[in-house]
């Protein structure tokens, strides 16, 4: 289980991310939601030890993150981000190769072990066919799948991703989540998912934190938390959700007319 304790993350005097405390559980989606600037990213790149914290503590099972080297910390955590800086000469293959950094001798060859993680990195993401394309060549949905098998390779209990559907069509978003959302339950990463998109989040999130200036406002399941008072104080727009028969899965719509009747 990943456990985030009280943890405050600052830029100078700024404080971005304000005494934030939860657990993400092996096999679970929980989803990261809230405005523009609510410290969505600000708290991942905590996580992954790119930013410091001011307090508080990570820890995975009994383990402190915030004590681990980089390279310690690789063999726990896999990051996807929604914005990727690798040339575009690398092939998929060799992109997703990249996820065995962490378990690499110093001379940086790949061996049996790694081989096979990549191996099945790449069968799991349905890359067979593009394992020799230059990234270059890839369309966004493409590319992110290899970004997604690269994560897999590195073979880590825990997995965050920030917005990785961001620039993708409706068809590729739900290609990857519906991807993600199967290899989470198989394998039991507990996983931690950044998303815009709150209908998205409704079908395939297990839970829900609703982030408001750098606060937990709200968190519990998606129809528990994707509620009309919720969204519309948050999001500072009314809306209006609408939800299946049994009361599940609740899908938000901006509630417009009320804005025209001001």
């Amino acid at each position: 289980m990943l456990s985030i304790d009280s943890i405050t993350m600052a830029y100078g005097e700024n404080v971005a991310i304000n005494n934030v405390s939860f657990e993400v559980y092996p096999g679970e989606v929980l989803a990261l939601i809230g405005p523009n600037g609510a410290g969505k990213s600000t708290l991942i790149r905590g996580i992954s030890g790119v930013h410091g914290i001011r307090s508080g503590s990570i820890r995975y099972d009994d383990r402190n993150l915030t004590t681990l080297s980089p390279l310690q910390r690789a063999r726990i955590l896999a990051v996807v981000s929604q914005v990727q800086h690798l040339g575009g000469a690398f092939t998929a293959e060799q992109t997703v190769m990249l996820g065995r950094t962490a378990y690499m001798n110093w001379l940086g060859k790949a061996g049996r072990q790694d081989l096979k993680q990549v191996q099945e990195a790449i069968k799991h993401t349905n890359l067979e066919m593009l394992r020799k394309r230059r990234l270059a060549e890839l369309s966004g949905g493409e590319q992110q799948r290899v970004f997604l098998a690269r994560a897999l390779a590195q073979d880590t209990p825990v997995m965050l991703l920030d917005e990785p559907t961001n620039h993708l069509d409706l068809h590729h978003q739900v290609s990857f989540l519906s991807l993600l959302r199967h290899l989470v339950k198989e394998k039991k990463t507990a996983t931690l998912l950044a998303l815009h998109d709150l209908n998205l989040v409704a079908l395939y999130s297990d839970r829900v934190i609703l982030l408001v200036e750098g606060e937990i406002v709200a968190q519990g399941k998606p129809e528990d938390v994707l509620t009309e008072t919720a969204i519309s104080e948050a999001y500072g727009l009314p809306v209006k959700v609408i939800r299946y028969a049994d009361n599940t899965i609740p899908f938000i719509i901006p509630d417009t007319r009320r804005e025209f009747l001001k």
